[in-house]
């Protein structure tokens, strides 16, 4: 028998898998090319759920539904509110650009958008390794198809191919990392598992085995090196509007996913785990910002670039316990949600000049293709600017304070290797500077290529005013927003 709570704990979820049924249903009697009542239908329910979610985070209750395999707390019910944001800004940007290429026709990239965004609902929500494992492949396959959607294009169907296979893989190592704690643990449940490993009776290389494949898997996730090599690819040849899909929401749930794998599940293994976290993001900051610099494709380098910034969110998850201590555990894993939070804003906006610039026929992807836009459009080039800006981590944008927040965990643990990664990361930093004001040169010194003036409908226009606004604004005051962070990490540290 399911208890009230239980169903009360996972409303939203219901109302979001309810309605991207009713929405595949009600699509098919819909006629216009352009989808508008289909659209409106679906913005109108992730609106809802967005607000939903945001009730929950601000009642500030933990609530542990179905027999403690789904929790509900404050850091998973807002990353889920943001997620929701995200995918609904996606939505507005990649509309236009998806009714041009003929890809609304079925209603597949609405139905796909909400069951991918239900996948990361029920990763963010899982508090048991089946559970984590289920949402972890309803996004996967979600964003399989949706890399495919462009049927007639070479590009997305080899992008949607190597995605498949490598997503597989890492599945593979992800689920056989999962099986490897249960059979020595004897428990998929997350707590009962940190609670066998906190006793000390497990022998401690079967532990780390599986670890070992549980990071793997997290890191194809995440993108991070040596598990990056589809992103640079998949990023290029999906649809611009399905990278948008791609490269903003699913980060919030890879990081909560990281949060209750390996600090929920498995504080007992910090030391293990936060070595090898250490070494990806070592790995990440030089391949993601040396490989970026070479690149003539503006998605491609924007991959790369993900690549780099994944690895400053893995410095603050590696930094909360140090010497068995984790006194500086609310300040290192707020400062990683912060970073990730400020990263999905900031692909968003990029992304969505990308979509504007782009006509029918025409990508406009190659960082040529931006020569001379602030001559034709100095609001969108100045919108691209601050994301650029905030990227590179100039001050006073929210990618600044976002890396300075990461930074400063990692020199309050004190350690002589944590300050030594924290001046590697820095000089990385100064290096990823470097590709991005090169963009910032084509668009306001190199000649344009058109003269045609930018247009865009008037909710693109106003949303992306907005989400340019935003960086600026979080970069002034972030103080609001690192508030929410750090007490949803202590919430979720209490509990």
């Amino acid at each position: 028998m399911i208890d009230k709570l239980s169903l009360i704990a996972v409303y939203p979820e219901m109302i979001l898998l309810v309605m991207a049924c009713v929405v595949a249903l009600f699509d098919l009697g819909v006629k216009s090319r352009t989808r508008t009542a289909t659209y409106l239908l679906t913005m109108l329910t992730l609106a809802v759920v967005a607000a939903l979610q945001a009730s929950y985070a601000s009642s500030g209750q933990t609530v542990y539904a179905f027999s403690g395999m789904v929790v509900s707390d404050v850091m998973g019910n807002w990353l889920k509110c943001f997620a929701t944001l995200a995918v609904m800004v996606s939505l507005v940007y990649g509309r236009p650009y998806a009714a041009d290429r003929d890809m609304l026709l079925g209603g597949e990239l609405f139905v796909l958008s909400m069951f991918s965004l239900l996948g990361m609902f029920v990763m963010i929500s899982g508090s048991n390794f089946l559970v984590i494992y289920m949402g972890v492949e309803l996004l996967t396959l979600s964003s399989y198809a949706l890399v495919a959607l462009r049927r007639d294009h070479t590009l997305s169907i080899e992008a949607a191919m190597k995605y498949f296979v490598l997503g597989a893989l890492a599945s593979g190592f992800l689920l056989y990392g999962m099986s490897m704690i249960y059979g020595a643990t004897g428990s998929l449940d997350l707590q009962e598992v940190a609670k066998a490993i906190s006793t000390g009776q497990i022998k401690q290389q079967v532990l780390v085995f599986g670890l070992v494949f549980v990071v793997a898997g997290l890191a194809f996730k995440f993108g991070v090196v040596p598990f990056h090599m589809w992103i640079p690819d998949v990023y290029q040849g999906a649809p611009t509007a399905i990278t948008l899909m791609i490269g903003g929401a699913p980060k919030l749930a890879a990081f909560a996913v990281m949060i209750r794998l390996l600090v929920e599940g498995m504080p007992g293994l910090a030391i293990d785990w936060q070595q090898m976290l250490m070494l990806l993001a070592i790995a990440s900051l030089a391949v993601g910002n040396l490989a970026a610099i070479a690149q003539t494709n503006l998605k491609r380098m924007l991959a790369f670039s993900t690549i780099s910034h994944m690895g400053f969110v893995l410095i603050g998850m590696m930094s909360g316990v140090v010497d068995g201590q984790a006194g500086g555990a609310g300040n290192a894993y707020s400062s990683s949600m912060f970073y990730v939070v400020s990263y999905v804003l900031t692909t968003l906006a990029s992304f969505g000049v990308i979509l504007l610039l782009a006509r029918n026929g025409f990508e406009s992807e190659e960082i040529a293709d931006f020569a001379g836009l602030n001559q034709r459009s100095p609001l969108y080039a100045g919108i691209m600017a601050l994301c650029l800006f905030s990227l590179a981590g100039i001050p006073p944008m929210v990618g600044f304070y976002a890396k300075l927040a990461v930074l400063q965990a990692l020199v309050a643990s004190g350690g002589a290797m944590h300050i030594g990664l924290a001046i590697f990361a820095v000089m990385m930093s100064l290096i990823g500077a470097f590709y991005y004001l090169r963009v910032v040169k084509v668009m306001y010194f190199d000649a344009p290529i058109t003269a045609s003036a930018v247009v865009a409908p008037f909710e693109v226009r106003a949303v992306l005013s907005l989400n340019g606004a935003l960086l600026l604004l979080l970069g002034l005051l972030p103080g609001g927003l690192m508030l929410l962070c750090a007490n949803a990490i202590k919430q979720m540290l209490a509990s």
